[in-house]
């Protein structure tokens, strides 16, 4: 496993969002620490996590930076289920560009030189297990059955969304069945509202809840990122899920989004979609977050088996995007009995010499992270503000700025600008209104007679 802790100090969040536009396919808001680590996998697979993340559990209507379209019914539920064609984020996400025709960053050559161009691509992900874990990131989709449940932070809790997750306590974890002390990723997709749950070194308790060092939330019908310089479950302040080769992706014949990969080195900088770095290379030619290689037009697949065929296709028109610090070359995907190791690690023989640098504009440094103003609450109001046992009660909400909202205790990620709640004590609601430049917070307490 590969761990890097970098913490570099950070101007204050702000500018403007910068929209993720794209292929098919998240410490304190002035300073960020990032670890990232190498997930154990498949001989020390590429790892994530790094401070901080965006959490929230499952909700209602009401919140911001959503989308009226509704979520997907087709998505299937259970350990690896299949999104039945459902492509998260929108069309216009960066995750879900086409860069086929982009053209080549001026660095590209220095940088293939730099990661070297004769390694050749892992699949991080296949059939079985390797040194008693199996090889991928498994991910769990529920539907609205799932209760919610209370996270307990014990790292970057500052810059995670406080819950609650619809996290279902046999979730599976990174490196199952012994996860030891790698990563300990946990995905969850909640198909009744589209949300996507991720925990970095997640551990599950007796009474349903879980411990993680940061947590994120991903709104997956809005084009939503992480506040600048904030980390997520990844180190990059990528979402995870979305990048990950899935087997009913490739058996269906087609994958419509950038793929997740890691690099054993990067520099202290990103590019959208990435929001935050963990330096471990001062040298200029070190890839920076975010940074997405293309399998070259000319690059010839006929030979390659089907299945493989299918995801370097995907690396021509999406590319891949580095999301860690971790083994060079590995691309990440989901765990599956399905998949057939021997045609996946023919992948091997393709070197990083047939990739390029697809043109990376803005780059952001400490030099120049962007800046903005926090999200502005204007109001949050419960009406009434006293009920009896058992009556329920109007949250609602006025904002500016934000991205996604969270409100907590009991409520978790919503979307719109309003939700009933039923309280069973008198409760103090917290609302996060989360946003490019930062987060702000407003209380409003219901009293239950």
């Amino acid at each position: 496993m590969h761990r890097f802790l970098g913490i570099v100090s950070f101007f204050l969040l702000s500018l403007s969002f910068f929209a993720c536009s794209g292929a098919v396919g998240g410490s304190n808001q002035q300073s960020t620490g990032g670890s990232s680590g190498g997930g154990g996998n498949s001989g020390g697979s590429g790892g994530s996590g790094s401070g901080g993340g965006s959490g929230g559990g499952s909700g209602g209507s009401g919140g911001s930076g959503g989308s009226s379209q509704p979520c997907n019914s087709g998505i299937s539920a259970g350990v690896g289920a299949s999104l039945n064609g459902f492509v998260p984020f929108p069309a216009d996400s960066l995750w879900n560009k086409d860069i086929s025709m982009s053209p080549v960053d001026p660095n590209s050559t220095a940088i293939i030189n730099f990661i070297g161009p004769t390694i050749g691509l892992h699949p991080d992900f296949g059939a079985g297990e390797y040194q008693g874990s199996e090889i991928g990131i498994p991910y769990y989709v529920v539907d609205d059955t799932q209760s919610l449940v209370n996270i307990n932070f014990t790292a970057y809790g500052d810059e995670s969304d406080p819950g609650p997750m619809p996290i279902p306590a046999t979730a599976p974890i990174e490196g199952d069945p012994n996860p030891g002390s790698g990563d300990r990723h946990v995905l969850v997709l909640d198909n009744s509202t589209c949300f996507l749950y991720e925990l970095y070194s997640a551990y599950p308790n007796n009474d349903g809840t879980w411990n993680a060092a940061s947590a994120a939330v991903w709104d997956l019908l809005a084009d939503e990122q992480r506040p600048w310089t904030w980390t997520s479950a990844d180190a990059a302040g990528l979402p995870i899920f979305p990048g990950l080769v899935r087997y009913d992706e490739v058996a269906a014949g087609r994958i419509d989004h950038a793929l997740r990969f890691t690099l054993s080195q990067s520099r202290a900088a990103f590019t959208p979609p990435a929001s935050h770095w963990a330096a471990n290379s001062s040298d200029a030619s070190a890839p920076p977050m975010g940074m997405r290689l293309r399998l070259k037009a000319s690059y010839d697949i006929s030979s390659f088996p089907d299945s493989v065929q299918v995801i370097l296709t995907a690396l021509k028109k999406y590319g891949m995007i580095m999301a860690d610090n971790g083994s060079s070359m590995y691309i990440s995907g989901a765990p599956d009995d399905r998949w057939s190791n021997d045609d996946l690690h023919t992948l091997s023989q393709v070197p990083a010499s047939a990739f390029e640098v697809a043109q990376m504009s803005p780059v952001y440094t400490s030099a120049n992270v962007p800046q903005g103003a926090a999200p502005a609450i204007g109001s949050f109001t419960a009406t009434p503000s006293s009920i009896a046992l058992g009556a329920t009660t109007t949250l609602a909400w006025e904002l500016s700025g934000a991205s996604y909202v969270i409100i907590s205790p009991d409520v978790g990620a919503v979307r719109g600008t309003s939700i009933s709640v039923a309280p069973s004590k008198t409760t103090t609601y917290t609302l996060y209104a989360t946003g490019p430049y930062g987060r702000t917070t407003a209380n409003t307490t219901v009293t239950v007679q």
